[in-house]
């Protein structure tokens, strides 16, 4: 059931909004458990509304101050972009099996990857428009503003420059399609930002990555720690003249102990508990991150657009790839 919001006192219209994860692992079990035997029964007919089902178990139980975000999307508007994802695998399957018996097999799963590879910037592209327009706070829409063939012409650029140098540019790359992509994205009347530096970022992974051969490993938390503090640090919310800037206060110990705890749940339970793991996980990275400024969320107000198309949704989950 959606929350009824009342607005705050007066008086404490600055406070800072606190993010929060109040799923549990109970719940979220029953979800995944009876969405896969839907799925199984059904031979996968039923992921979209699977699909549906986890998403709004995930946006209700996400809070902002005090509010729970809420996914306006529907399962029919997930099944044909279901339906444009298997026609789009039958029509490279079959191009496959055209160009292998009539070239070599090799030629046939060269033309397979490189069918996946032109289609995700696309794919990313429409996942960011439906995912962002069916997501709402308090009634206020977010949206993406990003135009396709700009995006298009960046990935492309980008992925061209590290295949050239061999993977040593992927951090430019990952940084340029990141702060494009944030900075397109809009809270009602509020526009995000990001302003990550592709150097900074690649010394940042060049440090983790020598530190943790080093270490045998262990300096990996504290990597992925950092990794994490530099995708929320770098971010900001912008309304007018006023800024929310966010903060990531997660150690490299905390990610050692929710990881390991995690794998441990997991291995423990035979899986079972692979749900109550991620719980924890969506929990921790909630309760660690931190919001300041003083943006009046009362004073969003609604200016995106709803977007129908839900094809890349559907491609960008089947790739596990995250939106942002």
């Amino acid at each position: 059931m959606q929350q009824v919001y009342t607005p705050p006192p007066a008086g404490n219209i600055f406070t800072s909004p606190k993010l929060r994860f109040t799923g549990n692992g109970g719940s979220y079990f029953g979800i995944l458990i009876v969405n896969a035997l839907l799925c199984a029964i059904t031979l996968g007919i039923y992921y979209p509304w699977a699909r549906v089902k986890k998403l709004e178990y995930l946006y209700n139980s996400t809070d902002l101050d005090g509010s729970s975000f809420t996914f306006t999307g529907t399962a029919s508007e997930i099944f044909k972009g279901f339906i444009k994802l298997v026609g789009l695998f039958v029509v490279l399957m079959i191009a496959n099996f055209l160009l292998a018996r009539a070239v070599h097999p090799i030629a046939g799963m060269l033309l397979y990857i490189a069918g996946f590879i032109l289609l995700l910037p696309f794919a990313i592209h429409g996942a960011n428009r439906y995912r962002w327009s069916r997501t709402t706070w308090r009634g206020i829409r977010f949206g993406y503003r990003g135009d396709r063939s700009t995006f298009v012409g960046l990935f492309f650029k980008e992925f061209l420059l590290t295949i050239i140098t061999f993977g040593i540019y992927g951090s430019w790359m990952a940084i340029n399609l990141r702060n494009y992509i944030i900075s397109n994205i809009r809270f009602g009347s509020g526009e995000f930002r990001y302003q990550g530096n592709g150097t900074d970022f690649f010394l940042l992974n060049l440090k983790g990555y020598f530190l943790t051969l080093i270490t045998l490993g262990i300096y990996g938390f504290w990597w992925q720690a950092d990794v994490l503090r530099y995708y929320i640090d770098k971010m900001t919310l912008v309304q007018g003249n006023r800024t929310f800037t966010f903060r990531s206060t997660a150690t490299g110990g905390q990610f050692a102990g929710l990881i390991l705890v995690n794998v441990l749940i997991i291995f423990c339970t035979l899986g079972i508990g692979f749900a109550w793991a991620q719980v924890r996980t969506f929990t921790f990275l909630a309760e660690h991150v931190e919001i300041e400024g003083d943006v009046v969320l009362e004073e969003l107000m609604q200016t995106e657009e709803e977007y129908h198309n839900a094809m890349g949704e559907d491609i960008i989950d089947f790739l596990d790839i995250d939106l942002v």
